[in-house]
């Protein structure tokens, strides 16, 4: 393609949801991708909209309860009426979650359904071991303990039976991370190839 602004020939935005347990690089690799394509792209991150709710916000890390299960599907609501928002306007987006694959009520399933069909999740799934070490380094209400890590780290492994594409990023910096994201997203918008 060659150089210019949204052209006739221009690619349709793309909206991707980054799944990974806490401490996966999410919001860091979604914030990079985002900032470095060549086309408009927004972030959109589940934890920080959530976090809109000052007075009365149900946090997750004091015990998931219908409180901190309502304000997440609020959240998740509004995540997705602004990716969809974002899309009918040509600017592409990123969301970041921590999706699980066992969990049907805050699954895949109401992210489809928020964000449309061509929704693209793609799995970011590094070591226990990184998890735990960028774990570490947060602070605030974002820093879980080491066993909830371990436990969130353990049930992100099911995605690896989905067949959703997975990114182990156990040994990439954000950049190769980016790159690596840039490539799943290339394959799923080129799709299958056609049949003749």
């Amino acid at each position: 393609p060659g150089p210019g602004g949204p052209a006739h020939g221009a690619p349709a935005p793309v909206a991707v949801l980054l799944i990974g347990a806490a401490g996966a690089g999410k919001t860091t690799i979604a914030r990079h991708w985002a900032d470095h394509r060549p086309a408009p792209t927004a972030h959109i991150s589940l934890d920080d909209v959530r976090e809109w709710v000052r007075s009365g916000f149900a946090d997750p890390q004091s015990g998931w309860n219908e409180h901190s299960e309502a304000q997440y599907r609020l959240a998740r609501r509004t995540c997705g009426f602004a990716a969809r928002n974002f899309l009918a306007n040509g600017i592409s987006c990123i969301i970041d979650d921590a999706v699980f694959p066992d969990r049907p009520a805050v699954g895949l399933g109401g992210w489809k359904r928020h964000v449309g069909p061509g929704l693209l999740p793609v799995v970011l799934l590094p070591g226990l071991e990184v998890v735990l070490a960028r774990n570490a380094e947060r602070t605030g209400n974002r820093r879980l303990s080491d066993e909830e890590v371990a436990r969130i780290h353990g049930r992100m492994a099911g995605w690896y039976s989905s067949g959703l594409p997975i990114i182990d990023n156990s040994q990439l910096d954000v950049v190769a991370a980016a790159e690596a994201l840039d490539r799943v997203v290339a394959r799923a918008l080129a799709g299958p190839p056609a049949a003749g």
